[in-house]
């Protein structure tokens, strides 16, 4: 998958001509920011895990960690990120540009509690030197995410 995966991906919600790239990387959420101007927690980062044999992707702000805990309490199983060869043959991308849009129908997206304190956000868009900003409401239907989790740690 590309950034012009992405951009076509998002046409149908009339949202392809947002998309924003970078002559920086935007790869991390700190290189993210930096080329955003913006804060880190409000860099939309993709997290890659397997629950069992099952491919998911959780959405969570720029400064959530993962709570073992409660992963494990929502998902039934211990959180275990995905190596880059799970995440290229199932959702078609690489670390530093992973998004939830335009993701096979057998990657489930959920979103964490953790984004809902701001009004918009900025994920990635399938490369290491893109983004687009967004608010909740988009974020949902944009990607198709199944639902919203609390399975991040408090970032305080």
């Amino acid at each position: 998958m590309s950034i012009a995966h992405v951009r076509e991906y998002l046409r149908q919600f009339d949202a392809d001509r947002r998309v924003m790239e970078f002559e920086v990387s935007s790869a991390t959420v700190e290189l993210a920011a930096q080329a955003l101007n913006c804060e880190p927690c409000r860099i939309a980062k993709t997290l890659s895990f397997m629950a069992g044999d099952r491919p998911i992707l959780i959405v969570a702000a720029g400064d959530c960690r993962i709570d073992n805990r409660k992963f494990k309490d929502t998902f039934g199983v211990k959180a275990k990120m995905m190596s880059a060869e799970e995440l290229e043959r199932f959702t078609g991308l690489h670390f530093g540009g992973v998004c939830p849009f335009g993701i096979p129908e057998n990657v489930t997206i959920y979103l964490d509690e953790s984004l809902r304190r701001f009004s918009t956000v900025y994920p990635a868009c399938g490369s290491s030197n893109s983004a687009i900003e967004v608010n909740l409401e988009e974020l949902h239907r944009f990607s198709g995410a199944s639902e919203w989790v609390n399975v991040g740690k408090d970032p305080t």
